[in-house]
């Protein structure tokens, strides 16, 4: 240990073994106090490669376990790549460019079986192979970049006596800290070339940016949606009024007509969240509209929709499979947000309720389905523990169908509760967080059998993964 107590233990010629849980890798090393004996203890390195041969500095030590970073990459892995992005390492996003993606497919199949198996103690069929992403770069439809006065500062960087503003990503824990973004390789054009311009123009201008530990400043944060088929949508948020909003503006819709929807938020509350702000629109239409198969989806400022638009057709044609609709059934859709898997199943329903707690998706999913002829769905919105209730049920009649797509944390108990007591025959459940999903599936295990398994990469180059489970009700308890 060094004199401030923090860990100063560099570990030499480790050889990375796997990829394990949460994006880090996984080897064995055995320290001083260690049985010679024992193969050593489980050792989680950042940014390596199955392989790699790399010298570790220690920054976590626990008696079962041991956490570190790479300081010297002394052999390469034959399998590793080099990062196609000049903020990796630093950036906190796609921590696994060094890999290549067929390893990154065979590593989230792997996460999704362990954590069914493992958390939920669950019995799976088969997997269907994972659904890889048509685009490894440049798939997000939907991209923040925080402005801050003190950006972070780079390896060998001088800290400067004046201002040192940033426009880019918040860095791993520092909420307060900002690496000023060059390029982004997530988002196509003109997402880079638009959070360039103003960052300048707010430079030239002596716009100041934001403060977030003192929560002030006129430039605080924005938001670029697009389309597949080239629709753009800015949000520029400001800490307070001010008479230079307006020509900032201005000069990004002259300077970008590409730019179909140009909003504005003037936000001085503690966060950065717009969902319980006002969006103001300064220029073009309302909404962007994003097409899949033949329906449209209008998106708005607080609209959701899933940030990989190409796969997400390929995650709600996969759900609307496994819901095996034949135009008699009864389907609930809770978490629905704009309705989008509602009105995707819809054709083959007889009739279909979508739940959710955000009231502007709700109005979104009514609009949408209005545009799109669609007739037999029906919309709630509230929270899902006081809606989905056994009243409700009675009232809006028996699910024969269940499609379920809660947020990572999963569902309230009291919904499990409510869904086994309704005990549709079949129960669809999609999740960003196959951990919670195991967890919610195991509450569910005593009257259900999971039949079919579908993993589906939404993120390439991170470690999350979408998945979808299809629950048959058992003939027999």
């Amino acid at each position: 240990m060094s004199r401030k107590g923090k860990l100063d233990i560099v570990l030499h010629d480790i050889l990375i073994e796997d990829i394990a849980a949460e994006g880090k890798s996984i080897a064995h090393a055995r320290l001083d106090t260690d049985d010679p004996q024992s193969e050593g203890r489980v050792l989680f390195v950042e940014f390596a490669v199955p392989g790699d041969v790399v010298d570790v500095r220690l920054t976590r030590k626990k008696s079962n376990f041991l956490e570190g970073r790479i300081i010297k990459i002394k052999k390469p892995s034959s399998q590793r790549l080099e990062p196609f992005c000049q903020h990796f390492g630093v950036c906190g996003g796609c921590r696994w460019q060094p890999l290549p993606y067929s390893i990154q497919l065979s590593a989230k199949q792997r996460q999704v079986y362990d954590q069914l198996t493992r958390i939920g103690h669950l019995q799976v069929p088969e997997f269907q192979p994972i659904i890889g992403s048509e685009k490894t770069i440049f798939y997000r439809n939907k991209l923040e970049f925080s402005a801050s006065n003190k950006r972070w500062l780079l390896p060998g960087e001088t800290p400067p006596t004046d201002a040192n503003p940033g426009l880019g990503f918040h860095v791993g824990k520092f909420f307060d800290k900002v690496l000023d973004i060059e390029k982004c390789y997530l988002q196509r054009e003109p997402s880079n070339a638009i959070r360039l311009a103003i960052k300048e123009y707010a430079l030239r201008n002596g716009l100041s940016f934001y403060n977030i530990r003192e929560n002030h400043g006129l430039l605080r944060n924005m938001f670029v949606r697009t389309t597949e088929d080239g629709q753009v949508m800015l949000i520029v948020c400001f800490g307070a009024p001010s008479p230079a909003i307006k020509p900032l503006l201005e000069y990004v819709r002259d300077r970008f007509p590409e730019i179909t929807s140009l909003y504005y938020v003037i936000n001085t509350k503690g966060n950065d969240s717009i969902s319980d702000q006002e969006c103001i629109l300064f220029s073009g239409s309302p909404a962007i509209y994003e097409k899949m198969e033949n329906l449209s989806f209008r998106i708005g400022p607080k609209s959701f929709y899933q940030t990989n638009a190409p796969q997400a057709l390929q995650l709600y044609r996969k759900a609307r499979e496994f819901a095996a609709l034949d135009g008699t059934q009864t389907v609930y859709d809770l978490y629905t947000g704009t309705g989008t898997i509602a009105q995707f199943v819809s054709a083959g329903a007889r009739k279909v309720i979508g739940i959710e707690y955000v009231p502007e998706a709700i109005e979104d999913a009514r609009t949408n389905a209005a545009a799109n002829g669609i007739t037999n769905c029906e919309w709630f919105a509230g929270d899902m523990k006081d809606i989905l209730t056994d009243d409700f049920i009675s009232e809006h009649g028996h699910p024969d169908v269940m499609i379920v797509d809660p947020p990572r944390a999963g569902m309230h108990p009291d919904v499990v509760a409510t869904i086994m007591r309704a005990l549709p025959d079949r129960i669809v459940y999609v999740s960003c967080n196959p951990a919670s999903q195991a967890r919610d599936i195991a509450l569910m295990s005593g009257r259900y059998k999971i039949t079919a398994v579908q993993p589906v990469d939404m993120f390439p180059h991170t470690q999350h993964v979408e998945n979808i489970c299809k629950l048959e009700l058992c003939s027999s308890i």
